[in-house]
């Protein structure tokens, strides 16, 4: 299954050699507006993230609050105990192998609430966060059932338009907040992070009229190529406009309704970190930073149905395939990846992850440093092995 590189900014890669890691121009964690020399910046940082090798990225993805901008949604004040359950009946050399194969930094799996196993590596702590990028997107789609439980978006199949007028008359007319959320708008989208034309490479890279949202200007440029609805097709520009929807619906930043929405009713226990776009909001396709404690809230958050803030069968059909992806027994949700089985999934490149298995009662996650963003391999061993876990655990 092929995976794609969600950090949403200009990623320039084939015209980028290997670099040594930027001097953060600044402590960033909650800031908003950046000056043009930030910008260029910002730009040349992220553009460099693909060539970290592996101690870089072991060392930077627990403090990219330290080298990009964002918003913070401090920790819950009731913070979810997450009681040690019975030892889980499983080989430990497996795990260990598991562990070294996936070169893995954190590894937690709780079921019926209870934690059955949880081990960390590469030097990570439960106290450290680690980053991931596209798990946002399934926060993101979170944030857009919150906004319909609390009346701000009236449904799924509202116009895009309703809500980010500025896209009337170009390629996102006539699509729905649904086809959105389902990558199913039939718009144009080049997501090749080796082709320094791609849309993914150009979108916060091409120049912004004043006043206009970054994403929103470029995006409105593209044109239909199917009908909505019709065919889907993996793309980053159109998480980060579903934020930008959440943010007109709701009048919030999107770290400030996640405090309110998933964060405090959620428990998590540490600081959610939220990156910024060059326009200064949060990017909804990418880039958060938790603990590896607080990714396995959020699964237990989906689980449970949502704890009152979204509509009652939100993750029940956010949790399941509305989109075939061309991979069988696999699909894609609101923003989840959907497994054979029932399960449902976030993902992120380099290993990350939060997978749920609801008739089990099981949410896994993980935190990782592959040597690769992307690897069908090393997702289906991944997945292969949790399923071996949770028959452990009946």
């Amino acid at each position: 299954m092929k995976r794609f590189l969600p950090l949403a900014m200009a990623l320039a890669a084939a015209a980028c050699s290997p670099a040594p890691v930027p001097a953060p121009t600044k402590a960033a964690a909650e800031t908003t507006q950046m000056s043009p020399d930030e910008l260029v910046e910002l730009r040349k940082a992220s553009a460099q993230v693909l060539f970290w090798d592996q101690d870089t990225r072991s060392a930077n993805f627990r403090r990219m609050d330290a080298l990009f901008p964002g918003t913070t949604a401090e920790a819950s004040p009731s913070p979810r105990a997450l009681p040690k359950g019975a030892p889980l009946p499983f080989d430990e050399a497996a795990i260990d192998a598991f562990m070294k194969d996936q070169n893995v930094a954190g590894l937690m799996m709780i079921q019926d609430g209870k934690v059955r196993l949880e081990r960390y590596g590469l030097g990570m702590t439960p106290d450290d966060r680690w980053t991931s990028f596209s798990v946002a997107k399934s926060f993101t789609s979170t944030l857009v059932g919150a906004a319909i439980a609390d009346g701000k978006i009236g449904s799924l199949s509202d116009p895009v338009t309703r809500y980010i007028p500025e896209l009337k008359g170009s390629g996102y007319d006539g699509v729905t907040v649904e086809q959105l959320l389902t990558m199913t708008s039939g718009v144009t989208w080049n997501e090749d992070y080796t082709d320094p034309t791609s849309d993914v490479v150009r979108l916060f890279s091409d120049p912004v009229p004043a006043g206009v949202d970054p994403t929103v200007a470029y995006m409105r440029q593209l044109k239909r190529a199917y009908a909505p609805g019709q065919k889907w097709e993996y793309k980053t520009g159109e998480t980060n406009l579903i934020g930008v929807l959440v943010r007109r619906a709701t009048g919030e930043r999107l770290s400030d309704y996640a405090k309110r929405k998933i964060v405090d009713p959620a428990g998590f226990a540490g600081d959610l970190f939220w990156q910024i776009d060059t326009g200064g909001g949060n990017t909804g396709g990418c880039c958060i930073m938790l603990r590896l404690s607080d990714y396995a809230r959020m699964g237990l958050f989906a689980l449970e149905g949502g704890k009152g803030q979204v509509p009652a069968d939100w993750f029940a059909k956010a949790g399941t395939s509305h989109a075939d992806i061309g991979v069988p027994g696999f699909g894609y949700g609101y923003q989840w990846w959907t497994y054979p089985g029932g399960a449902y999934g976030a993902q992120g490149i380099f290993g990350q992850g939060i997978t749920i298995m609801p008739k089990q009662r099981i949410v896994f996650a993980v935190v990782s440093n592959w040597p690769v963003a992307s690897s069908r391999k090393l997702t289906t061993e991944r997945l292969q092995f949790f399923q071996k876990l949770a028959e452990a655990a009946q």
